[in-house]
């Protein structure tokens, strides 16, 4: 049963975790008082009911005294009463004078008595209704008024959970925003002057935290686009230089080992360009299946290219001519022929007959300079990175994922037009 509460506990939202402390505290306070106002007052009538019977008890002896009998008419009081609870009868032959309450029988009364001779006992009897029915009121009273207590406190504790709630819920959502590329995203908690809010300080906590990571990821972006932009200028001096050189296997390697350098400074700053969200697309309508077999047949790549949809798509042709070289380039370079591209509604894939994506490329996204499984090849990572990125600036997506029968599938999907 405990681990059942407990889980049940365990599921609810903070607020009404503070919400369901509050109403229990409140509750045990107002049962300890009620009690405690119970027995006081409990106490008190039974001290003057006590007092009452002893003082009739008197008057009653005093007419005994006087006409050697009791007043018939009034009931209550009576020489060896047959009624006349045994413990009192008991402690009146021993001389001593007491009383008897009995608040909680069906007729409550309290019963006064002492000895009159040897073996005679006088008593009084005086009923205790009217003294039920106060304390029933009163206990009435105190669980109405616990219960509206209670249910304020509930009401007041689930008012500033939500306060509470909400703001984490906002701190929440932004550390969303921001490990989704959102860099901008604040919580704008304003800070509470000479307080200790917990909740302005977590808020603060995380704007201070998104404000360094975005200037560390700036700086960083700045720091490749600025290294990449440096490197063009001897680059293609190096490049002019090779050119230059005489014919021969060292001349080739040169030249091959320039070139790679080259499109891998090309790359660098487009993936900057890209960081910095600067690139803006320009977006037309393309008959898809024309696009994409020119795009293949102006690169000269071989591939099995199967068309058959004239489905127009709003894009930018040199963006996705960008986007399916890419991962053609990735398909032939790490992974086996045949590479194969089909055009089907508005979505264009790119699948190789290779080992196929590796885990965390599906589960994460591909990573620069993460190359992925061994068996898929050497690379810099920057290739399926910038096809993401391009795709994004047009409003296309790309879906990676790895056929039934082995090999990788890139597919292209994009905004009809």
């Amino acid at each position: 049963m405990t681990r059942r509460m407990r889980a049940r506990l365990n599921g609810l939202g903070l607020r009404w975790k503070i919400a369901a402390l509050l109403a229990s505290g409140c509750a045990l306070v107002a049962l300890a008082i009620g009690g405690l106002i119970h027995h006081a007052r409990y106490e008190q009538v039974s001290d003057q009911a006590r007092a009452d019977a002893t003082a009739e008890l008197v008057r009653v002896r005093k007419v005994y005294v006087a006409t050697g009998s009791v007043d018939h008419e009034d009931s209550a009081a009576a020489v060896d009463s047959p009624a006349l609870p045994s413990p009192l009868r008991k402690a009146a032959l021993q001389r001593r004078r007491t009383t008897y309450l009995e608040l909680d029988a069906r007729h409550p009364a309290v019963w006064a008595a002492r000895p009159i001779g040897e073996k005679s006992v006088l008593s009084v009897k005086l009923p205790l209704d009217e003294v039920r029915n106060e304390l029933r009121d009163l206990d009435r009273q105190l669980i109405a008024w616990g219960t509206v207590v209670v249910a304020l406190a509930a009401l007041g504790g689930g008012a500033l959970a939500s306060r509470v709630s909400r703001d984490l819920r906002t701190a929440a959502a932004t550390a969303r925003k921001i490990s989704g590329g959102d860099l901008d995203a604040r919580i704008n908690h304003p800070r509470p002057p000479r307080t200790k809010d917990e909740v302005a300080e977590l808020a603060c906590a995380v704007d201070t935290m998104a404000t360094t990571l975005q200037q560390r990821l700036e700086a960083e972006q700045r720091f490749t686009a600025d290294v990449a932009h440096e490197l063009r200028t001897p680059l293609t001096g190096l490049q002019t230089a090779a050119e230059l050189l005489p014919p021969g296997r060292p001349t080739e390697l040169v030249r091959n080992r320039v070139a790679a350098l080259r499109t891998l400074t090309e790359d660098l700053l487009e993936v900057a360009r890209l960081d910095a969200r600067i690139e803006q697309p320009d977006l037309e309508l393309h008959p898809l299946g024309k696009l994409v077999e020119g795009i293949i047949q102006r690169a000269g790549y071989k591939a099995e290219f199967t068309g058959g949809t004239d489905a127009l798509v709003r894009t930018d042709a040199r963006r996705l001519e960008r986007i399916l070289a890419n991962l053609i380039v990735n398909a032939r370079r790490h992974g086996s022929a045949p590479v194969e591209i089909l055009v089907s509604g508005a979505s264009v894939t790119v699948r190789d007959h290779g080992p196929g994506f590796p885990g965390h490329v599906l589960d994460e996204g591909p990573q620069r300079f993460l190359t992925g499984a061994k068996e898929r090849g050497q690379g810099t990572g920057l290739g399926l990175t910038i096809a993401l990125g391009q795709a994004e600036v047009i409003g296309a997506r790309v879906e990676l994922s790895n056929a039934d029968d082995g090999g990788a599938t890139a597919t292209v999907v994009l905004p009809e037009g």
